[in-house]
């Protein structure tokens, strides 16, 4: 079989594809991603994990933005780049997806649970870091928009906070777990909609590479790992015009 030369070519061939994804494929659907001319961190401070813990104002803000995005984006759709990762999944072709969202965007386009690992957290849910109770964030953010009480968990009586990683935070033991266990033997690794500059999470798709793993970005504007010898295919575009044709044009080859 020829080296693949084209990302059809490598999509067709590849059987164990991972998928990494970062705020790029979310703004197709209205989401502004963090560090763009509109990005959130242009509007808003950055709240450290530390600032949360220590600071009440902080903490109302903190609780105050993310109730105001979980509001603005219950409605929003995924992108056809979701869902033709989905249908990568549909193809059989689909190892992992490891995602830099929060948005939940890839569990509404249909990825399965197993196969998603949210490295940054989800908006969805609130945890408390002091005993690890967890929950769904509905009624949390319904409530402290209406009455502006922080929350405190139920069972430790500390405050909860968002299940979002923040800055200053490790990410969660179990996520990481997954992340590495999901690069053990991947054929492919496809980074789209990412700069590649937040770290952890961005060494998972280069240690595949330097492991001699096919690794292809697709991502409008630079990223860190650009000019990387590990890297076999860097296309440069919005990515909602790149992807999802390519897997349309594998799934029409596969039938």
């Amino acid at each position: 079989m020829k080296q693949p030369e084209t990302l059809l070519e490598y999509l067709v061939q590849s059987e164990r594809i991972v998928i990494f994804t970062g705020a790029g494929i979310s703004t197709g659907a209205g989401i502004p991603d963090y560090r763009g001319p509109q990005g959130i961190w242009k509007t808003r401070p950055e709240i450290s994990l530390q600032d949360f813990m220590f600071e009440s104002e902080k903490r109302e803000q903190y609780w105050t933005f993310k109730s105001e995005d979980w509001q603005q984006w219950q409605d929003v759709n995924p992108t056809p780049a979701h869902r033709a990762i989905t249908r990568l999944h549909e193809l059989g072709k689909l190892q992992a997806v490891l995602t830099q969202n929060i948005d939940g965007l890839h569990r509404k386009a249909g990825t399965p649970e197993e196969q998603l690992i949210e490295l940054h957290g989800r908006m969805d849910g609130v945890i408390c870091i002091h005993c690890g109770f967890q929950d769904q964030a509905q009624d949390w953010y319904t409530d402290w928009r209406e009455h502006q009480k922080l929350p405190l968990c139920p069972d430790c009586q500390k405050y909860l906070k968002p299940a979002v990683i923040q800055f200053g935070e490790m990410l969660r033991e179990e996520d990481m777990r997954r992340a590495q266990a999901a690069m053990q033997h991947p054929d492919l690794v496809i980074a789209i909609g990412s700069t590649l500059s937040v770290q952890p999470a961005a060494t998972f798709p280069i240690m595949a590479a330097r492991a001699g793993i096919p690794y292809i970005i697709i991502n409008q504007g630079e990223t860190a790992h650009d000019g990387m010898p590990h890297v076999a295919l860097r296309l440069e575009g919005d990515v909602q015009e790149i992807f999802p044709p390519a897997v349309e044009d594998a799934g029409a080859m596969f039938g």
